[in-house]
């Protein structure tokens, strides 16, 4: 373990924010962790970021404490039956490499969240989801390492609280662990998913009618880099705004003033789940840019950095695009980005 002070994080979120950390070090045990701890707590209290992918992070600041990166490895199968598996992977490996060596093994579930950025210890966190699959339609359980306890907790599915892009390590349980591995439970017989439209047009373009959960993957891949950018190219996390939960008495109304506005089903009797990247598009925010903060040509919900913007523009640009979409639809959004 190498303590590192005043350390660069501009490398390691997908903003590309130039912040840097008083102190950063990487653990790929649980040993690791710990004895990095023990030094800190030896030499002054201070608070911590554990890092993962930075995929979901907007850095406003410096880091006045210690980030703790995780690489904590490996991929097995801890059980299976002729019907599914259940398979653990460590925290600190890349969720699309998993995803992709589960399709290796023909293990079905996570095709639909293939090149989704991040480390499969956020999954959980974030309740993942894309393409009509979360993340909690096939979690089996996680260990984690509770920091102030110093003990390890296994969560099932029940403990975890799960909702849309959420979870109790996001609300109750924030900062208070440390999730070192994720088991999900996968089908050998896997039921595909194809419910969304843009997949059905992706392999209809293939002339693929029954398709395999590689194909599944290979659409949603095909999608996702035809409508977001790439990280490495342009600096990004993904969608920044969650897709709004509103009233279906609401919804009916502002389907009479705008009819084309998308309404999808909602897990909430009496509600309906409504695109965030269309209301952005009736603002007039797609493609808008301010010096090198901004928001994508092709899709608005994906605030960007096109060089050298800094956290605190763009967390300014996603508050005027929630006041103006509270002053036309009566909607206020809600950030899925973690604000630092």
């Amino acid at each position: 373990m190498l303590l590192q002070e005043n350390f660069s994080l501009k490398a390691l979120n997908s903003f590309g924010i130039a912040v840097s950390a008083k102190y950063f070090a990487k653990f790929s045990s649980l040993e690791e962790l710990t004895n990095t701890k023990e030094l800190l707590n030896n030499k002054v209290a201070e608070k911590s970021l554990i890092l993962g992918g930075g995929s979901n992070l907007l850095f406003t600041k410096n880091f006045d404490g210690i980030v703790l990166k995780n690489e904590i490895q490996g991929i097995r199968v801890l059980q299976q039956t002729n019907d599914d598996v259940i398979i653990e992977a460590g925290a600190g490996e890349n969720w699309h490499g998993f995803v992709l060596h589960c399709i290796d093994h023909n293990y079905g579930g996570l095709e639909n969240l293939s090149l989704i950025p991040g480390t499969v210890g956020a999954s959980p966190i974030q309740n993942i989801g894309a393409y009509g699959v979360e993340i909690k339609d096939c979690f089996h359980s996680l260990e984690a390492y509770h920091i102030q306890d110093k003990c390890l907790v296994r969560f099932e599915a029940n403990d975890c609280s799960f909702g849309y892009r959420e979870s109790v390590f996001k609300k109750d349980l924030k900062d208070q662990f440390v999730i070192l591995n994720v088991c999900y439970r996968l089908s050998k017989k896997p039921r595909l998913i194809t419910s969304y439209g843009i997949i059905e047009q992706e392999l209809a373009k293939k002339r693929i009618i029954e398709p395999s959960i590689k194909d599944i993957s290979d659409a949603v891949i095909g999608i996702r880099k035809s409508k977001l950018p790439d990280p490495k190219i342009i600096g990004n996390a993904g969608s920044f705004f969650k897709n709004p939960i509103i009233p279906t008495a609401l919804f009916e109304q502002l389907q009479k003033q705008y009819s084309t506005i998308p309404g999808y089903a909602s897990e909430k009797t009496g509600f309906v789940k409504i695109a965030a990247g269309w209301l952005m598009d009736q603002c007039g925010w797609k493609g808008y840019r301010k010096a090198d903060a901004g928001c994508h040509a092709l899709q608005a919900l994906v605030l960007v950095n096109y060089g050298n913007a800094n956290g605190l523009e763009i967390l300014h640009l996603s508050s005027e695009i929630i006041a103006s979409i509270k002053d036309k639809f009566g909607i206020e959004l809600e950030r899925e980005v973690n604000i630092l």
